[in-house]
C-alpha cells in the first residue's frame, strides 16, 4: 500500500488536538513495529510528526488507533489501558453456528511456538455452560499463561453469518481473532484462522474508545470510528442496511 502521511491524516483523522491524534485505520496499515512494512509511526516520523503509540491494532485490524503526539500525555493514557480501566468496543463478523444473544469468553491465553499466540489448554478442554466458554484450572498447559476474558453481545445474524460488538475487559495481542477462532466462530477473512474463504480484509473494527483524558472538559475522551463500506461486505452491500446495522449495534452492544 503507496502511503503518504498528509494523505493519511487528512483522510483517516477521527480527533486531534494538541495531545493527541486519533485515526481510523484501514485494514492492512501497521501501526508501529513491522519489519517489512512502512507503519504509520515512521511515516509519520519521514514527515517530521513524532508519534507514540498509545495501544496498538493489529495491521489486518481496521478503526480506532490513538496516538499521542505530546510525550507527557502518553503515560496517563498508555495507563489506562494496562490497567485494564480503558473502554474498548470492536465489531467482529464471524461464522455463526449456534452463537447466543450475549456471551462471556473466559479463555486464558499462553504463547506457543513461534510465537503463537493460543490459548493456554487443549481445544478439547474448553467448555461452555450457557453464555460462558471457559476451561478448569486443572486443564491449563504447564507454561505461563494470561488471563483474558470477551465480553460480546451478537447483533444481527445473515444466513451462516453473525455481526458482534465485543468488549474485550482485557488486552491481550490477537486476543479476540484468537478466543473467536478457539470457540468455532472465527472472524471471516482472518488470515491466521478463517480458511472457508479467501476475502480481502480480516472483518475486524476497532470502533469505540473512552479514555479519562484531564486535559480535556468534561475530562473524557470518546472517540468512534465508523467502518468503511469494505467491512460490511459478508452482510450486505446495501449502504441504508449497513447503517442500520451499526445503528443496531449502538443500541444493543
Amino acid at each position: 500500500m503507496d502511503l503518504d502521511w498528509h494523505s493519511v491524516r487528512a483522510d483517516y483523522t477521527v480527533f486531534a488536538d494538541d495531545a493527541v491524534l486519533a485515526l481510523n485505520k484501514p485494514s492492512g496499515i501497521s501501526v508501529t513495529g513491522e519489519r517489512h512494512d512502512t507503519d504509520l509511526v515512521e511515516l509519520a516520523q519521514a514527515a517530521g510528526t513524532q508519534l507514540y503509540p498509545v495501544h496498538r491494532i493489529d495491521k489486518v485490524t481496521s478503526g480506532l488507533v490513538l496516538l499521542a503526539t505530546d510525550l507527557a500525555a502518553h503515560g496517563p493514557l498508555t495507563r489506562q489501558f494496562n490497567n485494564q480501566t480503558a473502554r474498548k468496543t470492536y465489531l467482529a463478523i464471524v461464522a455463526d453456528a449456534d452463537l447466543p444473544d450475549r456471551g462471556e469468553i473466559d479463555l486464558p491465553l499462553s504463547v506457543g511456538r513461534k510465537n503463537r499466540v493460543r490459548i493456554a489448554a487443549p481445544r478439547e478442554a474448553i467448555k461452555r455452560e450457557g453464555d460462558r466458554w471457559f476451561v478448569d484450572e486443572a486443564d491449563l498447559l504447564p507454561a505461563k499463561n494470561y488471563p483474558s476474558r470477551t465480553d460480546f453481545t451478537t447483533v444481527a445474524r445473515r444466513g451462516e453469518h453473525a455481526l458482534l460488538a465485543l468488549r474485550p475487559v482485557t488486552g491481550r495481542r490477537h486476543q479476540i481473532r484468537v478466543q473467536l477462532a478457539w470457540i468455532g466462530h472465527p472472524i471471516l477473512g482472518d488470515p491466521l484462522f478463517d480458511r472457508t474463504a479467501a476475502l480481502p480484509r480480516t472483518h475486524l473494527h476497532s470502533w469505540k474508545l473512552g479514555l479519562d483524558a484531564n486535559w480535556l472538559t468534561p475530562p473524557v475522551l470518546d472517540l468512534e470510528a465508523t467502518p468503511g463500506p469494505d467491512f460490511w461486505t459478508p452482510l450486505t452491500t446495501d449502504p441504508d442496511e449497513a447503517a442500520a446495522l451499526l445503528e443496531a449495534a449502538k443500541t444493543g452492544g
